[in-house]
This record gives C-alpha cells, structure tokens and sequence, in this order.
C-alpha cells in the first residue's frame, strides 16, 4: 500500500484524557496527497531479523490514501478481561526460530545458479502494479510439509492433479532456494497485481495467492490461522514427534475428512472483520437477558475440570463465563466456533457431541474436551423450540489420537463438510432474520463426560425454568440482534467496524445495499484492511498512523485509532472530509450509549 509521510506539526488531537469518554475527533489543516512508492517484489527475512525490502509496497486498492493525521498511535491497554488482546506484531517465525524439523537437504545444484536465480527473481518481478481490482478471483491456499508432502490445497478436487503436483514442486523449490542463502525466509512475490505469500512454521509451509490488492499483513494472517486450525486437529507435539519420527509422514491422511473444516475458516476470513482485527464479535443483546444468561452458566463449586462455558447463538457468542484471573484467547474461540458449526455436529442427530480440541492459544501441545449441546437447531417455529436432552441418547463421542495410530485415525472433524452460516456474512435485513440456532459448549480438561453432561443439563434446566433462553431465542428469530446503520441516523453513513480495545470486541452492521452483493462486499472488506494494515504498520511501513482516510469512486472510508477504541466508517464519496469526521464522532458517541448491549463487558467468573 501507498505509504504517507508524517505530518511536519504532530498533534495530539483526538487522544482522549485517561477515564475520559469517547475522543472527539476534528479535522486538521489537509495535507497533500503523496505518490505512492514502487515496492521490492520479494520479500524476506534474514535470520530472524527484520523484513527487507527496498520500500514500502504500493496501494493495494488502486487508489493512493490521503494521511489526514499522521501521529503515533496511543499505547495498547493493558488491562485483564475476558479477551487477551493481541500483540501489534506479528513474528515471521515461531519462536524457536527453527528452520524445520529434518528438513529436506535442498536439490543439489550448482551454487552460483542458485544465486543467480535469487539475484534475477529481485530484478524481475521489482514492480507490483497499482490497478484497480474489479473481479475478486478466489484466493488460493497451499500447505505442504518441508519434505514437499502436499497436506491441504483450497482448490477443487477436479482441479488437474498434474498442475497441482507442478505448484507443490515450485513451492517447494523457491523455499528451499531461500532459505540455503544464509537461511534466508521468503515472505512474499509479487508478479503484476498477484502476490503470493509465504508463511514458515516449520514442519509445515502455509502459501497463499491472491490478486486482490490487500495488504501482505492480511494473507498472512489467513495463513496463520490455516495454521492455527491444523493445530487444533493435531497438536503441535504430536505433529513434531511425527516429523521427528518419520521426516516424510503423510499429515494429509491424519487430516483426512478436516479439508471442509479449513476450507470454512477461509471463507469466514473473506468477510469477517473479527478474524481480520484479532477480536471477537457478539451478539447484541439486552444487558440484563445476557446476565440472566450468563448466571445460569456458572459453575457450582463441586464442579471440576471446567475451563469455560461459552454460549452461542447464529455463529456469534451471547455470554462466556471462565474461571476467574483466566482470559481467553479470540482466536481459540473462532477456531471452536469454525469446528461446531460443521453439519456434522450441527445436523448430527446425536443429542450431544463430546469433542477432543486443541485450542493452540491456550495450550498448543494438548487436548482439551469440548461438550457440544445445540439447544436450537433450523429455521422457523417448528425447528426453534429448545431440545430436550432426555439423558438416554448416546452422545457423538469423538476420540483424539494416539501417536501410534495417529496417521491411520482419522482426524476429530473427520466427517465435517463446511461449517454451516460461515460461508456468506449476515447480509439479510434486520428484521427478516429466521434462522435459529443456539448451543452450549463447556471446555472440560479432565474426560469426565457424564460430570460434564450433568452439570449442562441442569444449566439448561435453569436457563428455561426462568425463561431466559425462551427470550433468547424470541430475539434472535425476531432480528434484535442485528442492526443496520438507519437506527444511527447519521446522513451518508453505510456501514462501520468498531473495535472496542479493552474488550477484544467489535461490532458492525449487517452489510446493506450496495454491499450485500458478494463484489462489493469483497471491495469493502479489502478497504477496511488496508486502513488496519497502515494505522497498525503491518507491512513494514515506517510508523504507526492515528488516521488513514481513503477515497475511492464508490466511498469515503476512513480510520481512526484512539486509546479506547479502533473504528473504520465508510460514508458516501460525495460527502467532505469535515462530514466524515462528524460521523465518525457520530458513530463513537452512539456505540458508547449502546456498549452494555453491544459488548460482552461483565461476564461472571468462578
């Protein structure tokens, strides 16, 4: 993207006072628009230092964004929550910095040869090109092993095998090429509008190709949490003692069934901003229905094993409860969220699912218990009235695996296909909304199942009894849980992502014309990470920016970090700059009245 100078004056306007409200933003004197700089096509990373490159790369969007103000962003908050905030970073390399697990020797070849292809490959491909992205070709994803194993590909499976085989082997070949030059870790190639990005977590390498302009920060987060999504399936010391033991071991048969899985997380990624920002987004929901809830939840004292009780509705958390001083990470809870919403649990006819999950930001080397209980299941009256589990349906228990039988074992998720309502965002309207699903899920570490199931039943037991879930379910079907930007009353607003930063949370209007059409939508959601890219620098730019305004012919789109919050608005292009920044005021002021219906703010501990 087109990276800005700083502001020769830096202010300070817009920085709230510590235990103010929201910061009131005001528009400073313009600034000139910059020409954006030619970036050098590949990217790498020298032992473990920073990225190298000749400059910062150029406007993803075809459009050069204008700096309004250019000041250091505020310091992250460091307070405890039921969400632990990511870091601004983003390593390159996990960190024991291991170059693999027995990595394969790379071909043997003439040394200067592969000098000159690494020296030609920097001369070549030197310019991206800066052009406007009409069509959004879908994205390609690669996973291999060190050794050249393919274990997980996005394309068809009518895709041509020997083409398929061909990209395996140049994966392979322009990886190992790097990293024999001093153990040099490529990051990214850009070839005209492609880029396609590298990702090293040693045994496995994470590839993704892309022509939609966004930032290389967004494609390897994607690749992240590919990773992070495998993990969760086979933990990561099993996944090393495999390596360890046999360098070549086939993961794609450990994974066999799990490829529908991955695949749902990576359309999930496509249009949900909560995974782009590290956050979480709930359902917005009357501040004391989701306390009647969350008081349901706790467990009793004699309960033991119990992580956290997460309760969901349509895909999104309604309340959480954890032991106390124990947060939990976003990214966990979007992979178990990605895992239950597979047809195979969601649809299965089994009362219950009791599945071993590994969640890597929590614990990356070993299993957990999740007890699945989907109350509410389908669409309309018939389908919406809460299950009754009668105690004498067998559960679906799914095992782990051993390490002796795990690359003949089928992986947890074995007979999932997509995860069901993460393939298209919540475009329809608010008040058309039917569809109805609500589950339980409880995180036991111990394999207690009957202690478990005992304990949900009477939760739920309690949650009906007082009619709290009765009410849940009366919302959700009646479209009180999402809002369109109308109910704000702002003149030219179409839609916003708000991120509150001391709860790890977002939220957003459902997408509305002209977004609820797939194109449109992508282009939106391409905007509003190239704004999060610039005022976090994610790619190497020189510093962070308190503000990024970006205009295109369609939208003025524009992004604001303050202490408390992160927010990105997107207004119609034919307003000014000052109509802007009063919105994005606008916008501050009517989430902070809202933030208890929001937001997850006070869930109960224990």
């Amino acid at each position: 993207m087109s990276m800005t100078p700083r502001s020769r004056a830096p202010s300070r306007v817009g920085t709230p006072a510590p235990g103010a409200g929201p910061s009131r933003l005001v528009l400073p004197p313009p600034l000139r628009p910059t020409h954006s700089l030619s970036n050098l096509q590949v990217y790498s990373q020298s032992g473990g230092g920073t990225p190298s490159s000749s400059s910062h790369s150029t406007s993803p969007t075809g459009v050069t964004p204008t700096a309004i103000l250019a000041v250091s962003s505020p310091p992250a908050i460091d307070v405890e929550g039921i969400l632990i905030p990511d870091a601004d970073t983003e390593p390159d390399v996990e960190e024991s910095d291991a170059v693999g697990i027995g990595r394969a020797a790379s071909p043997a070849g003439d040394e200067a040869s592969k000098k000159n292809l690494r020296e030609q490959l920097r001369k070549t491909l030197n310019y991206r090109q800066s052009a406007a992205v009409d069509t959004f070709t879908p994205r390609q994803y690669f996973v291999l092993t060190d050794s050249g194993k393919p274990v997980f590909t996005s394309r068809p499976d009518d895709s041509n095998s020997q083409d398929l085989a061909s990209a395996y082997a140049l994966i392979q070949a322009l990886i190992s090429i790097f990293l024999d030059d001093n153990n040099d870790k490529l990051r990214c190639i850009n070839a005209g509008l492609t880029r396609i990005t590298f990702l090293l977590r040693p045994p496995l390498y994470y590839v993704c190709v892309s022509d939609w302009g966004e930032p290389e920060s967004v494609t390897r987060n994607h690749l992240e949490y590919l990773h992070l999504q495998i993990l969760s399936v086979v933990t990561a010391s099993h996944l090393r003692k495999m390596f360890e033991r046999r360098r070549n071991s086939d993961l794609g048969r450990l994974l066999g069934g799990a490829e529908n899985i991955l695949n749902s997380l990576l359309q999930r990624l496509e249009w949900d901003p909560a995974l782009s920002t590290s956050s979480l987004q709930c359902l917005k929901l009357d501040t004391g229905l989701r306390a009647r809830l969350a008081d349901a939840l706790v467990p009793s004292a004699k309960t033991k094993d119990v992580l956290y009780v997460i309760l969901v509705a349509n895909g999104q958390a309604v309340t959480l409860v954890r032991p106390k001083k124990h947060s939990i990470h976003p990214a966990d809870l979007h992979l178990l969220i990605n895992m239950i919403y597979a047809p195979s649990i969601l649809k299965s006819p089994a009362a219950v699912s009791w599945l071993p999950i590994c969640l890597p930001k929590f614990n990356s080397n070993g299993f957990v218990n999740a007890y699945v209980n989907f109350l509410v299941r389908g669409q309309g009256e018939d389908d919406s009235t809460p299950k009754k589990d009668k105690g004498t349906e067998q559960p679906e228990i799914l095992t782990p695996k051993t390490e002796a039988s795990e690359e003949e074992s089928r992986s947890p998720s074995a007979s999932a296909t997509s995860a069901a309502g993460s393939e298209q965002p919540p475009s329809d309207k608010p008040k058309d909304r039917k569809d109805v699903d609500v589950g339980l899920i409880c995180i036991s570490g111990g394999p207690d199942f009957e202690t478990v199931r005992t304990w949900c039943d009477a939760a739920i037991e309690r949650m009906t009894s007082e009619g709290a879930l009765d009410s849940l379910i009366s919302a959700v079907r009646g479209g009180s849980t999402v809002y369109s930007v109308a109910e704000l009353g702002i003149p030219g607003l179409r839609h916003f992502v708000y991120k509150s930063r001391a709860h790890v949370q977002i939220t957003a209007p459902v997408f509305e014309d002209p977004y609820d059409v797939k194109r449109e939508r992508q282009r939106l959601i391409t905007l509003y990470q190239t704004l999060h890219d610039a005022i976090h620098a994610r790619s190497g730019q020189g510093g962070n920016l308190k503000l990024q305004y970006i205009k295109t012919d369609k939208e003025s789109v524009m992004g604001w970090i303050t202490q408390p919050f992160e927010l990105y608005v997107t207004l119609s292009s034919r307003l000014p700059k000052s109509a802007v920044v009063g919105a994005a005021n606008a916008v501050a002021r009517w989430v902070k009245k809202e933030e208890g219906r929001l937001f997850l703010t006070n869930a109960p501990v224990f």
